[in-house]
């Protein structure tokens, strides 16, 4: 039998330009208590209309974990440290995960 956990936990996506300004965002947010992990996916294409124009982009993705309560400070935490005049901050809610690594998402937030 599964049981269904609380959606206390998420994913936020977040690009980024290159791979310094990636690991320079996900050091602060693990260091800061912000983020229990932050995986950095490299060589993403990204393909956006901007300004009217169709752009295309090399970017890095960085998938931040987290418990719900901390999304207000990542989201300072990008949009204060981030070189985009418009950054993807895109928050999903995880709905199930293995109750073990949810508890350790858990234990680093609080472990501050």
């Amino acid at each position: 039998m599964t049981r269904n956990m609380p959606a206390n936990h998420q994913i936020i996506f977040c690009t980024c330009p290159d791979k310094d300004t990636a690991e320079k965002i996900a050091r602060l947010l693990v260091a800061d208590n912000k983020a229990a992990c932050v995986n950095i996916l490299p060589g993403i294409t990204s393909v956006y209309s901007w300004e009217g124009r169709i752009e295309s982009a090399q970017e890095h993705l960085l998938l931040i974990k987290a418990h719900k309560d901390r999304y207000q400070a990542i989201e300072t935490a990008l949009r204060d440290n981030h070189p985009y005049e418009l950054p993807e901050i895109i928050a999903v809610p995880i709905e199930r995960g293995l109750p073990e690594y949810l508890h350790w998402i858990d234990s680093c937030h609080s472990s501050k």
